[in-house]
């Protein structure tokens, strides 16, 4: 029950491996013990009863990847949900690959443009970085995902007119427990956009079981590595984590693993950096392709000091900070300039970016300090005005419209 199944008889089967019921339902082989195999079943669970026969396919879990796979929708095993048939030309890849080594990275240096000027400004963005953007529910954090992917149409063009094509930033959206209209209106603004041409969408939606819930990203960075170790550039977005870590939970518990903090198994930090490490920006020698990682985390109450923000946190390398209180009053993105990081992203900002954009952030930083004071009293001295007129206008500067909202509202 609970989409958990322990079979008796499989000998020689692989951790990870692909099994079939007799009913024609897949699973996959997570807990190998001494009695029993330890199977989560992907889909219903209804017409698997006791006594039913469980063949090996003799195959670790493997998505479909390549170039037509571009404007798919497709669940956590690559199977296409858009109603548009099967993928044409492809090639197999496990789910589950090492992450590159030392020596086959390089340095990240090349700037990867967002389309908002917060962003690219104080905390850039590099090609083969992992970005994470965190926030309470209802701040926008989708809508910057979705805002990067549509940013990139520009490039993918002028590619398709002959300019360098290398420039283009092929884009995945992983959709992990979200509902299914939310990913449909996402799948409607990326083709009426045009976007969906170089986007591929991996949607486990709320409906789905954990163990697809869980295994979505994993699908979706085999399909973003595709990109990356045949020199191409790609970005992958996983909203949200969070909702990955609660379905690992669930399955953890249900195959009895030992419960660790907030209920979470012990292997819960490794869920998250073994997929996050797979983002990376290639040396010349193997291909100079790279995949940009943007996972997502939604925190409860602005708590980014909870287990799984904490443990993710400390896997990327910088974080983007949306909070509640700047999006009500009508900021956006609303970006907490003081609590966002980028570690890496200044190595590949602009030169001209870096002049222009060199004293904002502390900038901005003494803006929201002094202008939490100066409601309290009138009496301010010319300095302080200067700076909170300076901090006001920088802030209207770095705003920008989302295209995604901007869309949606023309549309209705």
């Amino acid at each position: 029950g609970d989409g958990i199944a322990r079979v008796s008889g499989l000998n020689k089967i692989q951790a990870g491996e692909m099994v079939e019921f007799s009913s024609g339902v897949k699973g996959i082989a997570l807990n190998l013990e001494n009695e029993n195999v330890g199977i989560v079943v992907f889909g219903s669970d209804t017409a698997i009863i006791e006594g039913s026969i469980v063949k090996r396919t003799g195959s670790i879990v493997s998505v479909p990847v390549g170039k037509a796979m571009l404007g798919r929708v497709v669940d956590a095993l690559g199977v296409p949900i858009d109603g548009n048939g099967n993928v044409s030309e492809h090639s197999l890849q496990r789910v589950e690959a090492k992450a590159p080594g030392i020596i086959e990275r390089k340095s990240v240096h090349e700037p990867m443009q967002t389309g908002y000027k917060a962003v690219d400004s104080l905390v850039p963005i590099g090609r083969g970085q992992r970005e994470l953007i965190i926030g309470d529910r209802q701040t926008g954090k989708t809508a910057i995902a979705i805002d990067i992917i549509l940013n990139q149409k520009r490039t993918f063009i002028s590619a398709n007119k002959g300019a360098d094509s290398a420039k283009v930033l092929y884009c995945v959206y992983v959709a992990i427990g979200q509902k299914r209209s939310t990913v449909a209106q996402l799948v409607q603004i990326l083709s009426e956009t045009s976007a969906l041409e170089y986007s591929i969408v991996v949607a486990a939606t709320a409906s789905d079981s954990a163990p697809l819930q869980f295994l979505a990203p994993y699908s979706g960075c085999a399909m973003g590595e595709y990109f990356r170790d045949n020199g191409m550039h790609a970005v992958i977005i996983y909203d949200d984590l969070s909702k990955q870590a609660v379905a690992y939970r669930q399955m953890s518990l249900l195959l009895r693993r030992p419960p660790g903090r907030e209920a979470f198994p012990g292997d819960v930090f490794y869920l998250h950096s073994r997929l996050l490490e797979r983002a990376a920006k290639r040396s010349d020698q193997t291909g100079a392709g790279s995949l940009t990682a943007l996972p997502i985390i939604e925190t409860q109450a602005g708590d980014v000091s909870a287990y799984i923000p904490t443990n993710v946190i400390s896997i990327t390398d910088g974080q983007i900070c949306l909070e509640t209180e700047l999006f009500y009053r009508g900021i956006r993105p609303a970006i907490n300039v003081g609590l966002s990081v980028s570690r890496v992203g200044s190595a590949a900002q602009l030169k001209a970016m870096k002049q222009v954009c060199g004293s904002f952030k502390l900038e901005l930083a003494q803006y929201r300090e002094v202008a939490a004071f100066a409601q309290f009293g009138s009496d301010l001295d010319a300095p302080t005005q200067a700076l909170l007129q300076r901090g006001a206008r920088l802030t209207e500067v770095l705003e920008t419209t989302t295209i995604s909202t901007t869309f949606l509202i023309i549309k209705t």
